[in-house]
């Protein structure tokens, strides 16, 4: 059994550009003061993704991307390789704005899986893409009628294609230790998140985007992006900054940037796979309220990720994915909880990144035309897919407020210039969100311990605390 501290590849920014590599040249910085018809703050799934759909729409244009490190140095190149059907919000939105508004947005969000595939086919982008769905499993009563739940939800937001497994039908996709039942999509696909990233990076450059690395944005202006080495001006600045948008000036409590962890196993034996199964390589999840996430790598490791340290005081992101020992030890303890059989794999990569949280929990697109500011992002881990979905969407909108197109069934959708209230300043919110996860891990405790078949109150407390209930 391998101990957090012995030989595990701890950072470097990810497994995942430990495998395919890191980029080996940085682009040119910005060279100074210049103008773009359009400019986008942040080089990751989203900023490439409008990018690229705003030079497919409209060849004219003139697109800057300004990166501060390099494209996919953040969440796009540290996720868990999810490519699914899960957008946050959609309850909200449907309270907010009706049962088939929301059915709107799920259903584009199903059909943004199937446009992730297609593009990247399309552009000759091999991203270990496999598409095997999306398996989420239940192991204690109280999981079990919350996943009885979350399906019947699910089916009632157009999901009629979703199935529902009792305890021998889940052993049969993956052999989980304890578990009692699961619901399976065909909506979702496993990848690899850096071979996406960098897919997409020189995608736009052949359309002619110009992309500028190792270039901080220390500033966001109506028609400007601020950085040391000149201002770039432009009709159209968009916000694609996700987990680090508080690092921008005045944005520090606009989204906060939540941690999550990963880790990756060593590749596993033949005998290892047909002792778990896996067979058809779904991502799989659970239904804990500190839930875990995975998949089965294309060269055969199991990565795994879940909340470690969940929030840096003052909204602080990690040092090059750098992760303490104490969560890789405990993601390597929900590994093992998993799967008993793989107790003496060994752990050879450890990693963190930040995703971005709004205080309501809600994923967002928005433009203001009076001022040409847009934004997208507040995908509370599910961006991946919804990096699309909200590039594609800030595309038609910037296209609609520049007359080079109308009102579209994407701008039409209910998270479109959705507006929420900013978090609470420090201490407050440091303490908020490192107690709300502790009292979600003693939810599970409990749920665990007491085989109670309803939720624990603590967690449905913590829910309403955070504004997600």
């Amino acid at each position: 059994m391998s101990s957090p501290g012995s030989g595990v590849v701890n950072g470097g920014i990810s497994y995942w550009y430990a495998d395919d590599g890191l980029p080996a040249t940085v682009r040119e910085p910005l060279a100074g003061d210049t103008s773009a018809d359009v400019v986008i703050v942040g080089g990751g799934y989203t900023g490439l993704w409008t990018a690229y759909y705003l030079k497919k729409a409209a060849p004219f244009l003139r697109i800057t991307v300004l990166e501060q490190r390099f494209c996919g140095y953040g969440a796009s190149g540290r996720n868990g390789g999810w490519l699914y059907n899960g957008v946050a919000g959609r309850d909200r939105y449907a309270s907010l704005h009706g049962h088939e508004a929301a059915v709107r947005l799920q259903r584009a969000m199903n059909d943004t899986v199937d446009e992730v595939i297609r593009v990247a086919a399309a552009e000759g982008i091999d991203a270990d893409v496999h598409r095997g769905g999306v398996l989420e499993v239940a192991c204690t009563p109280a999981q079990a009628a919350r996943l009885k739940a979350f399906h019947e939800a699910e089916l009632a937001f157009g999901e009629k294609d979703r199935e529902l497994y009792g305890a021998r039908e889940t052993a049969e996709r993956i052999r989980v230790a304890g578990a009692v039942g699961s619901t399976w999509t065909p909506h979702g696909a496993r990848l690899h998140p850096v071979k996406l990233v960098k897919g997409l990076a020189a995608a736009v450059e052949r359309l002619g985007v110009r992309v500028h690395e190792s270039t901080p944005v220390t500033e966001i202006g109506p028609r400007r992006a601020v950085t040391p080495y000149g201002t770039v001006r432009a009709s159209h600045v968009l916000r694609c900054t996700e987990g680090f948008t508080a690092s921008l000036k005045g944005q520090r409590r606009t989204w906060l940037p939540m941690n999550s962890s990963m880790i990756a196993t060593e590749p596993l034996t033949e005998g290892q796979w047909e002792s778990v199964g896996w067979a058809g390589r779904e991502t799989l999840g659970d239904m804990a309220h500190a839930y875990m996430y995975a998949q089965r790598t294309a060269d055969g490791r199991i990565a795994l990720g879940g909340r470690g340290v969940p929030y840096r005081f003052g909204s602080r992101t990690d040092n090059d994915g750098t992760t303490q020992p104490a969560t890789v030890e405990a993601l390597r303890e929900i590994l093992v909880r998993f799967f008993p059989a793989l107790a003496g794999l060994r752990i050879e990569h450890a990693w963190s990144g930040v995703l971005g949280v709004p205080r309501d929990w809600c994923a967002t697109v928005t433009l203001d035309r009076s001022t040409g500011l847009g934004w997208a992002g507040g995908y509370v881990g599910s961006g991946v897919a919804t990096a699309n979905l909200a590039a594609r969407t800030l595309c038609d909108l910037v296209l609609h407020d520049s007359g080079q197109g109308g009102r579209t069934d994407l701008t039409d959708l209910p998270w479109v210039n959705h507006r929420v209230r900013r978090w609470e300043p420090e201490p407050l919110r440091w303490l908020g969100v490192r107690g709300m996860y502790a009292v979600y891990r003693e939810a599970d405790r409990r749920e665990q311990a007491t085989h109670r078949a309803d939720s624990s109150r603590l967690a449905r407390i913590a829910d309403r605390v955070a504004g997600r209930g």
